[in-house]
């Protein structure tokens, strides 16, 4: 389990695909400096498990279901990646509970900048969008953030000066993809909907 709160940027440094999976490396020396075989690790949002590390990096395997749900399909040597370490118990929730299963990617279809803020459109698709509320909490490549606006195939996000400074969402440019995860309440809340006419049998 992850809080959405962004602990380094890190940088790809291999990405080895296979038929139905890859291996992806990743320089991130904060992450590696307590982190032991089969631990936890956030990349851009997606949980991946350490199975092998050096004194500033760390190689996990990547499964084409993560593949295909996220913008990893786009991954390439010398790209910079959101890193989060696991939660530990008794740590404060900065965030919210993320657990770096993804629902999907989206893309930035505006930007504007105010006065010490930047407002980020993302498009939504259809089987999203249900889980997405005004006000409520969403991750974008792994970062917790608060929508602050919604409309029926999109959402937007307002990034503080930190955020940019401290996330890959500083560099991201309109038609860039993210990875997006939803609430997970929202998404308990949704199959229970789907479930109600079974439920009350």
């Amino acid at each position: 389990m992850f809080t959405g709160i962004i602990e380094e940027l890190g940088e790809v440094t291999a990405w080895e695909p296979s038929v139905d999976a890859a291996r992806i490396t990743v320089r991130a020396p904060l992450a590696v400096s307590d982190a032991r075989h089969g631990d936890s690790i956030s990349v851009s949002g997606v949980c991946l498990t350490v199975v092998d590390q050096g004194p500033d990096w760390f190689t996990a395997d990547v499964m084409a279901e993560s593949i295909a749900m996220s913008t990893f399909s786009d991954m390439a040597a010398g790209q910079r990646v959101n890193i989060e370490r696991a939660a530990l118990v008794g740590d404060r929730l900065g965030g919210h509970i993320v657990q770096g299963h993804v629902d999907g990617t989206a893309a930035i279809t505006s930007i504007e900048d105010g006065s010490a803020w930047r407002v980020v459109r993302f498009s939504l698709t259809p089987d999203v969008a249900p889980l997405v509320a005004r006000k409520g909490s969403i991750a974008v490549d792994g970062v917790s953030l608060t929508v602050s606006a919604v409309g029926p195939d999109w959402f937007e996000v307002s990034l503080i000066p930190e955020t940019l400074a401290a996330t890959v969402l500083g560099s991201k440019i309109v038609g860039d993809g993210v990875n997006i995860e939803t609430d997970i309440l929202a998404r308990h809340v949704e199959r229970m909907l789907s479930l109600e006419g079974r439920l009350t049998r």
